[in-house]
């Protein structure tokens, strides 16, 4: 048996040993709101029960949902259907609780993790195992679409994974006809929307996923010549491929402050640039993730604090600025050079470290500075990565945004970490790259 199949087979052994979808009893809800896609004279709408249904949502796996309700979300979107801490239905009940609903992925098999779409032996397993994951699921009243893998198009050779989407697609529709189908795509181009013409077409509607180029989206849309409906399920950060780089090769990332200003260009430039065709939006990430950084993509810090992003995203759900908002930071600098001057010290030298900061309610601030080794890693598409070690001792406080910093003592590339925290739950972020000698 290939590696591709074995990566399905745990799971079906797993569900052989426990009750049958519909043995649960007490613990499955059996009110499933039914949910479609139309096309109305205004253009594309998803409806909920009979009534338009807007998606403002985010990416959420072990986020704060009780947080996105208050900040005026209605939905989020997962990447399984079990996330190893929580079960889906345990997700799909807490989210009723709050008033939520939940587009479930269905993970399935990546070419670039290995898996075979030509060997017809798992591509028939990993059916089955979705079969088994829309029985446990598709009656919950919280249920709002079924994601059929998350960008399986990424660095793919083989189109047949379009075929395998299409076949979990049709078996939804036969077991499930209240919930729409979809899959989310890295990226999107008249390559991908001819596959999904001509090999997926009984998706319901496609769901794109871009970073810093989603403010080139709509001009994407039009040269695809796609006219059906759309979600944009993850957006906000530029990615950190997208950015420039230290001469060492050390990505350079926004500050909090102007990662807000990037998720308010691609809201007004990129995602809700056709609101023709586009049925809703799952803005990334509600919650925290070392992804190059332990700030690059979360929303929230590791200690649950809120950045200037929910402000932003706040303020495009609900047309009001949340009650409290997070501080402003200005450009960190180190040794009077910014990230684009490829910041190199001396091992065992100290160099000053400075950055403006304010509060948009005159809160009082905190600060809190520590320096981490460089991500060493090659991994893509979101794959988990390692949090680098923080080195301790080497910044001394000097004054409030000022501090000196001792270069470590061993030769490579390090970071230097700002925090501002109000002490009301948010905090300003930024960071620069530098390399000892």
């Amino acid at each position: 048996m290939k590696r591709a199949c074995a990566l399905i087979i745990p799971s079906l052994l797993l569900m052989a040993c426990g009750p049958l979808p519909g043995e649960a009893g007490e613990h499955l809800a059996s009110a499933a709101i039914p949910v479609e896609v139309v096309q109305t004279d205004e253009g594309y709408r998803l409806l909920r029960g009979g009534e338009p249904y807007t998606v403002n949502g985010a990416g959420l796996e072990f986020g704060d949902m009780e947080a996105l309700a208050a900040h005026g979300g209605n939905s989020f979107r997962t990447w399984r259907t079990d996330n190893g801490r929580m079960t889906g239905q345990e997700v799909l009940d807490r989210a009723h609780e709050l008033g939520l609903t939940v587009s479930m992925c269905i993970e399935i098999g990546r070419e670039r993790h290995g898996f075979d779409y030509d060997d017809e032996t798992a591509v028939s397993a990993q059916l089955e195992y979705a079969r088994q994951e829309v029985l446990k699921y598709k009656d919950h009243p919280a249920l709002l679409t079924w994601f059929i893998g998350n960008e399986a198009n990424l660095r793919f050779t083989n189109p047949k994974v379009f075929d395998a989407i299409n076949e979990i697609s049709v078996m939804i529709h036969e077991l499930d006809g209240q919930h729409p189908t979809t899959t989310a795509l890295a990226g999107f181009n008249p390559e991908l929307a001819g596959l999904i013409r001509e090999r997926a077409p009984d998706l319901d509607f496609i769901s794109i996923q871009m970073y810093g180029d989603i403010v080139n989206l709509p001009r994407y849309i039009e040269a695809s010549e796609w006219n059906g409906p759309y979600m944009v399920t993850e957006w906000g950060a530029i990615g950190h491929w997208e950015v420039g780089k230290t001469t060492w090769g050390a990505p350079i990332e926004q500050n909090s402050t102007q990662k807000a200003e990037t998720y308010q260009r691609a809201w007004k430039t990129g995602v809700g640039a056709k609101p023709k065709q586009l049925i809703g939006s799952y803005v990334f990430l509600w919650g925290q993730k070392q992804e190059r950084t332990p700030t690059w993509y979360g929303m929230f810090l590791e200690d649950g604090s809120e950045t200037a992003a929910i402000d932003m995203v706040h303020y495009i759900w609900n047309g009001e600025w949340p009650a409290n908002r997070s501080p402003e930071v200005g450009v960190l600098q180190l040794d009077g050079q910014r990230a684009a001057d490829s910041v190199t010290l001396e091992a065992g030298k100290s160099y000053e470290a400075a950055i403006q900061a304010s509060d948009p309610d005159g809160d009082s601030l905190e600060w809190q500075w520590e320096v981490m080794h460089e991500s060493r890693s090659d991994k893509d598409g979101g794959d988990r990565e390692y949090v680098p070690e923080i080195v301790p001792g080497r910044v001394t406080s000097k004054a409030p945004g000022e501090v000196v910093l001792t270069a470590p003592a061993g030769p490579g590339p390090y970071r230097l970490f700002v925090y501002v925290r109000d002490g009301k739950g948010n905090t300003a972020h930024a960071n620069i790259p530098f390399l000892v000698n």
